[in-house]
């Protein structure tokens, strides 16, 4: 990696990760995977064609199970022209792409924006490929570039019918300079994108080959287990690591935080059990008395509070409803909901005063970079981030890498040694990041006949921004709370065109944590347990 590469600090990945603008470059040298191994060089940053002709695609975004890894991998097969028989894919790596100026733009999954947002930079960085394979040929030929096709990975001069395939081209093409001005295929041409094809990670899901973050392993390496304070703002008083010291492969006992204690073993049972025999005293902190009930009861009091912040309005509701012939009103509410993954938050971490190395599932790979760097003390240069497949998502795994953290911090305990942190079920379940916590009353006025003449909708409840992205926040306002409630338009999910109407939020924050959250995910609520040790 080079010296020069930019810096950022774990704000300024999270910020570059929600930037909507994007560099996108198409021929850098790949310090990594296949071409690293002595394979031909790369068509550009999206794709590398071995002398086999295997295809390979780089996708930057995380695949979670919904098929975003196959659909953008047919994006860039479909302009590519390949023989899908012979394509796979490979991520590239965070760190690369800081190297390289952020060549493979956003590496954020969620929201359903993985193809969404990048369908277009994606397919031209097919397109480009394509057409530099076509100016080898031509160029090995001698003949106008017109006068050749690209199909199924083979590249045919059609006038005498020679063909040459990617595989025999890639090398040449990897020198050209890429053309600037791609056209992009028309959708009504489309043989492979929006085709129902075999997803490219299925078999190996149901074999049992896909390695997941809990299976990934390195030689020499420890298992860390961990537990933090069942108090959300709590911290460690004392431990008395002398009374499991001398347990069966037991390492180390190391504070992780202020708010968190992690045993070091040879296996993983080894460093659970011996966790759980240890003796920890916590100081529970000021939110030892918060409890369910006391949430409701702020989230109450906010849907009559003053300081509410407008998101969408026209007309005057408040007065539309004064003079209504009936008025309607109904309060909703939605407790905390844990995303609960399938697979509980792991990480792999390696430190050396040099270099920090990280392996983890997650949705977004600049974030978890940027926390490997916060957490190691590193500039990014010196740290990089290997994705593994995601055992589920559901935001969780997205803005807030707390786990990739505290791995980071148990490594440079050991350094050296490679360390692979798994959160227990129950610790999971404990710390999660949880779906933010609302009640809302609707108010509608009604006119003799029936008609709404007015709604005014008060949101009182949790803010995702406050907690992920504060900076984010404007005035007191949280846009995220208004999303699929804003005024009619292109841009609305949902527009409400009642002559009169006022929604608005009154913003009340419990010392639960929240996250953006998926509605796949189909968890049933979650019973609020950071007031549990209480009793």
């Amino acid at each position: 990696m080079s010296s020069d590469a930019p810096t950022l600090d774990r704000r300024g990945f999270l910020k570059a990760g929600a930037s909507a603008g994007l560099v996108v470059g198409f021929h850098v040298p790949f310090a990594g995977g296949a071409a690293a191994q002595g394979a031909a060089p790369e068509v550009n940053a999206w794709v590398l064609v071995q002398p086999d002709d295997t295809v390979v695609i780089r996708i930057a975004r995380s695949e979670m199970g919904q098929g975003t890894l196959t659909g953008l991998a047919q994006l860039v097969a479909e302009e590519l022209e390949a023989n899908w028989a012979k394509v796979t894919t490979e991520y590239p790596t965070p760190g690369q792409n800081l190297a390289r100026k952020r060549v493979w733009g956003n590496f954020s999954t969620g929201g359903s924006r993985g193809i969404r947002e990048s369908h277009d930079y994606v397919r031209k960085g097919g397109a480009t490929a394509r057409l530099m394979l076509m100016q080898a040929a031509a160029n090995e030929w001698k003949v106008p570039v017109a006068q050749v096709r690209a199909a199924d990975s083979v590249v045919t001069h059609v006038p005498s019918g020679r063909k040459l395939s990617y595989g025999q081209l890639a090398a040449a093409a990897a020198k050209l300079e890429p053309p600037t001005d791609v056209p992009l295929k028309d959708p009504k041409d489309w043989k492979l994108a929006g085709k129902r094809l075999a997803r490219l990670d299925t078999v190996d899901k149901v074999t049992g080959k896909q390695v997941y973050g809990a299976d990934f392993t390195l030689p020499g390496m420890l298992h860390a287990a961990i537990k933090d304070c069942p108090v959300f703002g709590g911290k460690v008083k004392s431990v008395d690591a002398a009374a499991i010291q001398n347990r069966p492969g037991v390492k180390k006992v190391v504070r992780v935080g202020d708010s968190a204690v992690a045993v070091v073993a040879d296996t993983w049972w080894r460093a659970k059990t011996a966790l759980d025999a240890l003796p920890i005293e916590w100081d529970f902190g000021p939110n030892v008395k918060e409890s369910s009930a006391t949430t409701a009861a702020m989230l109450k009091g906010g849907l009559d509070a003053s300081d509410a912040v407008v998101g969408n309005q026209n007309g005057d509701a408040r007065a539309a409803l004064a003079a209504a012939a009936r008025v309607v009103e109904a309060v909703y509410s939605y407790p905390h909901q844990n995303h609960a993954t399938m697979e509980p938050m792991s990480a792999t971490a390696r430190y050396t005063p040099q270099r920090c190395e990280v392996w983890t599932p997650t949705q977004n790979g600049e974030a978890a970079l940027a926390a490997a760097s916060e957490a190691s003390g590193l500039p990014a240069a010196q740290c990089e981030v290997y994705k593994q497949m995601l055992g589920g998502g559901f935001g969780r795994r997205g803005a807030v890498h707390d786990w990739v953290r505290q791995a980071v911090e148990i490594a440079k305990q050991v350094p050296g040694t490679p360390v692979k942190l798994l959160w227990s079920r129950e610790e999971d379940m404990l710390h999660g990041r949880f779906h933010p916590v609302t009640q809302c009353k609707l108010r509608a006025g009604l006119d003799a006949q029936g008609n709404v003449t007015a709604l005014h909708m008060r949101i009182s409840g949790q803010s995702i921004l406050a907690g992920v992205f504060p900076q984010n926040i404007r005035n007191g306002l949280d846009p995220v709370v208004f999303q699929g409630l804003n005024a009619p338009g292109p841009e609305a999910s949902i527009g409400y065109s009642f002559p009169n109407l006022l929604v608005d939020h009154a913003m009340r924050n419990p010392p639960v944590p929240s996250s953006p959250s998926s509605t796949r995910s189909r968890t049933p609520p979650a019973r609020t347990r950071w007031h549990c040790a209480a009793g």
